[in-house]
């Protein structure tokens, strides 16, 4: 067991270093666009193509996507979200770690698990779009800029992770 927890600690990047390389990504969004980085940006495009796809001109009558126009994948964050992907997926291909799979404790449920992890990531979509933000927009372009409901926002947000955990915790500790 503790050979396969240091073989896994081994394909992983240190966390320290790749702190450091996301703050220089960060840097180098600003210099470079001008704008930090973010993911709710990327995905909110992305269903506004997916939408003009199958209805194109209620698409562009939306007061919502219609502001993009035509091209809504034209947009700095589709493919930094496009990036990350793909980056994940070479990562987990270069280290032997892809894999289908459901990470979860062996007592809960995987339709549980699923049901769970649907409405969390629902919820947290939800709530960027009327924040005008995701948490990684928040924490680290945000963060960076030292933004006051930035900082109070990762401080709720891990209390709030805390707090939650509490009614989760029986099944993960099999």
């Amino acid at each position: 067991m503790e050979t396969k927890m240091k073989q896994e600690a081994k394909d992983h990047l240190n966390p320290y270093l790749a702190g450091f390389l996301l703050g220089l990504t960060l840097l180098a969004s600003f210099l470079v666009l001008g704008a930090g980085l973010g993911a709710s940006g990327g995905l909110a495009r992305v269903a506004a193509w997916a939408e003009g796809a199958v209805a194109p001109q209620h698409t562009l009558g939306s007061e919502y996507f219609g502001a993009w126009g035509e091209a809504p994948l034209n947009y700095y964050l589709v493919f930094m979200l496009a990036g990350v992907f793909l980056g994940g997926l070479v990562s987990a291909m270069h280290t032997g770690r892809l894999r289908i799979g459901m990470e979860k404790g062996q007592s809960a449920p995987t339709r549980l698990r699923a049901i769970y992890a649907a409405g969390g990531g629902l919820l947290a979509g939800l709530a960027s779009r009327l924040a005008q933000g995701c948490t990684s927009g928040q924490a680290l372009t945000g963060g960076a800029l030292l933004l006051s409901g930035s900082l109070l926002f990762l401080i709720f947000a891990f209390a709030g992770g805390y707090a939650f955990a509490y009614f989760v915790r029986r099944q993960w500790n099999d």
